[in-house]
């Protein structure tokens, strides 16, 4: 599946080495560019926190990252979401999909390669209720059976994308800087938490003070931002801080769902070897569905080429092989072939429904 982007051989040294260093770890403090356009000082670029500023505002304006700032955590921040994998068939496939993307609830969409389940979904409710509710209407819709796969256990969810250059391995780390916070158990947001919420979930303004530009946003204090976005980072409200990059714009065309039928008693093995795999970007456990689905274990990757993508699922399954014998009929591996939706996961909605 391609997708048209930048073209990532213009790119210069010291953009790599800002969408390779900065993925995540970026400061939360009142003026981030300073202390991250240092660390760069110190891997050899001379580059000022405004020159650092521009260069991010730049890459974002052509396209090359989605969005600079915090990426929210959804399932932390209320309501729920599932993956929902389906058959639609040849000869109906468009109306399928024109059906199954009418529901507001479904944000994501994609034609993967599969014999028969070839539609995946993503459900995403401020009532965990409502999940059952939208494949009730969907099934009666479409005349097709939804097959239901909520994680059971998350191992990974990490999406870097990493360029040749500079700062390869993308280990410069800055989440330390910025207030001083304790973490709380509270789950419900307070009616300002859900406004800082709603206003990061895009990104933040890339200015020398974007923190200082969201408090103006929702009429509360800067500091109380900061402390805020840090503790949200210390809860897991808030996965991480920094620049979000355009896959697709970076050439990471290839996007290899894996499956494996795992033997339960070693799931809990399996998981976080295959998470410690640089290359794979999320990792979870999720339910059979008996003579339909026999497998419950997911491990996305991403590549550059086929080639690349190749390799890179071997070594998923030379990680497997570690702890189970894995058989050619144990695992496959699903390539999306198509977007037929992508537009966010509404996360106002769930925001709102959990706050009190």
């Amino acid at each position: 599946m391609s997708e048209a982007g930048a073209d990532i051989d213009s790119l210069a040294e010291l953009d790599r080495a800002v969408i390779n260093a900065f993925q995540g770890g970026f400061p939360v403090v009142e003026r981030p560019f300073e202390p991250a356009a240092a660390a760069l000082r110190d891997r050899g670029f001379d580059v000022t926190a405004t020159e650092l500023l521009d260069r991010i505002r730049r890459l974002d304006e052509r396209g090359v990252l989605s969005r600079f700032g915090a990426l929210v955590n959804a399932e932390e921040i209320g309501g729920a979401a599932t993956l929902v994998a389906m058959h639609a068939p040849e000869d109906r496939f468009e109306a399928v999909a024109e059906t199954v993307n009418a529901h507001r609830e479904v944000a994501h969409n994609y034609e993967r390669e599969h014999p028969h389940l070839n539609m995946w979904f993503v459900v995403s409710v401020a009532d965990e209720g409502r999940v059952g509710e939208v494949l009730e209407e969907i099934e009666t819709e479409t005349g097709q059976e939804t097959y239901n796969l909520p994680k059971q256990r998350e191992f990974r969810v990490e999406a870097k994308f990493l360029l040749d250059g500079p700062i390869p391995d993308g280990d410069v780390d800055l989440s330390g800087l910025g207030p001083a916070v304790t973490p709380t158990d509270r789950r419900a947001l307070t009616p300002l938490e859900r406004d800082l919420v709603v206003e990061i979930q895009g990104g933040l303004p890339i200015t020398g003070t974007p923190y200082a530009d969201v408090a103006d946003a929702i009429g509360a204090e800067t500091p109380w931002v900061v402390e805020t976005v840090k503790r949200f980072e210390r809860e897991g409200k808030v996965r991480r801080v920094g620049v979000v990059p355009n896959h697709y714009a970076l050439g990471y065309t290839e996007n290899g769902m894996t499956v494996w039928d795992v033997p339960d008693d070693v799931v809990g093995e399996v998981g976080p070897a295959v998470a410690s795999l640089p290359f794979v970007t999320h990792c979870y456990r999720r339910p059979r569905h008996e003579g339909v689905w026999p497998y419950n274990f997911f491990a996305m990757t991403h590549g550059r080429s086929e080639a690349e993508s190749d390799r890179r699922i071997e070594r998923v399954r030379e990680t497997m092989a570690e702890y189970w014998d894995v058989a050619d009929g144990d695992w496959d591996s699903l390539f999306s072939t198509r977007i037929l939706k992508k537009t966010g996961i509404r996360l106002e909605e769930r925001a709102a429904a959990n706050t009190q």
